[in-house]
């Protein structure tokens, strides 16, 4: 008996930027059912081909064909009607509004112009159901914690009965506990016919829950794996187009005097408790914990984004006074925030400009005039040393990968040579290449001096870059780690709260 045909099937897909060929000549089918994952490297192509299939981007040759008939899906609202919806990496609800009205969406249930708020919150109440979310659907959105907000994405498109969810990097805010909900969805969506295609840079998760796997190399088809060829090596070969054997591993360093002490300190999210740690001059320390541990809170609290309740903080030796992150830069310390978009670029401006921007005070001319010498020079020497794939220096930030756009950040925060490097999540959302990148940069940083702390919640990371672990629990310090010390099991023992025994 023959085969069924594919739900969806990808055919001979072409699309181009200025400067970039994003798309060439991908194929791609997706059988009722299944759970498909793509991955491959930033820039490879996975982003641009789903925000085809979801109309947010037309493409520029091949066919799309939905039930073996040809689709042509030039909005979003073209590719609901058909039941394909994408859940972004970076999320897009309202922030304003509540949970009801964020699921609801451009799909409001009313009469006569008047909203129906107690249907609204009804289905609400079922969506969140599906996803195991327990959260009223009458609380604001700008409440809730990253985690929820991926949650609620989550339950809106499944609101939406689609035949094809598309997730994009959809555990990269969760918890390990809601990552496992995530996937019992998954399975119960699969069972009622519905398609996911997957994509995640995270190999464990690909592994744990496809039926097949197609990866994506320089915008085309690199290879395919059915579901009893998956597995991580096979995979990072597929992607990086070479063997995996030579995967990173960190050369720890003599840590020097500490660059950055911290006494006492209370964030404004949990003034109960008081933290005091060091991170010596080429040390590479990472703060572990669970969702809602305080670690974003402890950085920005260090950075003045959020001036600390309590405490004091020392540089290099010296107090100092951190109500602003001026005073922060000032003082040599430096933050890569976790949301990279909102926080830290200016996406409609240029690399060269994003790079130069914290460092303008410093390098400008008499009065207010721009260094443009200074500026072009920085930038050219950065997107080289940092490997930063750009048409030009001039090209808008907006247009790069995800991976680019994550070291153009580091980049300019590198240009000011800080003392202290803080990174919140630092390789969020970065395929394994741009990963070992990233590390090697960090690891290059603290050759030459500088103290770096980072929050990571991917226990493969930590594990791998840390010297020295800080396990945060419910806003408290429970407890740090040496690199003899460190496992998954002692940092989860101490991130659960299990003080005073040993695992």
């Amino acid at each position: 008996m023959a085969s069924p045909s594919p739900l969806l099937r990808v055919e001979a897909l072409d699309k181009s930027f200025p400067g970039v060929r994003a798309l060439d000549g991908v194929n791609l089918t997706l059988a009722r059912g299944e759970v498909l994952a793509v991955i491959g490297e930033n820039g490879a192509g996975k982003s641009t081909l789903m925000k085809i299939l979801a109309g947010v981007q037309l493409p520029d040759g091949g066919r799309i064909l939905l039930d073996d008939r040809p689709i042509r899906c030039h909005s979003v609202h073209e590719a609901l009607r058909l039941g394909i919806v994408l859940i972004h990496q970076e999320l897009n609800l309202a922030e304003n509004l509540d949970v009801a009205a964020n699921i609801s969406l451009g799909r409001e249930a009313h009469v006569l112009g008047f909203l129906r708020s107690r249907a609204m919150r009804a289905e609400a109440r079922r969506a969140l159901k599906l996803v195991g979310l327990d959260v009223s659907p009458r609380k604001r959105v700008g409440d809730l914690t990253i985690g929820q907000r991926q949650m609620v994405e989550i339950a809106k498109a499944l609101a939406t009965n689609a035949r094809i969810l598309i997730m994009d990097e959809p555990t990269s805010s969760l918890s390990r506990h809601e990552t496992e909900t995530l996937f019992g969805v998954i399975r119960n969506l699969k069972a009622q016919g519905v398609s996911v295609i997957y994509i995640s840079h995270r190999l464990g998760e690909v592994r744990a829950v496809a039926d097949r796997v197609v990866a994506l190399r320089d915008g085309k088809n690199a290879g395919e794996l059915l579901r009893g060829e998956i597995d991580e090596r096979r995979m990072v070969s597929l992607m990086i187009g070479r063997d995996a054997s030579g995967w990173y591993r960190r050369e720890p360093l003599p840590a020097g005097e500490p660059l950055l002490e911290v006494r006492d300190l209370a964030t404004q999210a949990h003034r109960r408790h008081r933290l005091s740690f060091q991170v010596r001059r080429g040390e590479i320390v990472g703060i572990a914990g669970l969702v809602g541990a305080g670690r974003t809170e402890l950085l920005e609290a260090i950075f003045g984004v959020t001036p600390p309740a309590a405490g004091t903080i020392c540089v290099a030796g010296r107090p100092v006074r951190i109500r602003h992150p001026i005073d922060a830069i000032c003082a040599g310390l430096a933050l890569l925030p976790e949301d990279r978009k909102l926080q830290g670029l200016v996406l409609e401006m240029s690399v060269r400009q994003n790079i130069s921007l914290p460092g303008l005070f410093r390098t400008r001319l008499a009065g207010m005039f721009l260094n443009f010498r200074r500026e072009r020079s920085d930038a050219a020497s950065l997107i080289s040393s940092l490997r930063i794939r750009t048409p030009q220096a001039t090209t808008p930030v907006q247009l790069l990968s995800g991976g680019n756009q994550q070291k153009t950040v580091l980049a300019k925060w590198l240009n000011l040579r800080p003392r202290v490097l803080l990174l919140d999540e630092p390789t969020r959302g970065v395929d394994i290449g741009a990963k070992e990148e990233i590390y090697r940069l960090l690891e290059q940083a603290a050759r030459e001096g500088a103290a770096i702390l980072f929050v990571s919640s991917e226990m493969q990371e930590v594990l791998t870059l840390a010297d020295r672990v800080l396990v945060m629990h419910q806003g408290a310090l429970a407890g740090q780690l040496t690199r003899e010390q460190l496992s998954e099991e002692a940092v989860m023992h101490l991130a659960t709260g299990q003080v005073g025994t040993t695992p």
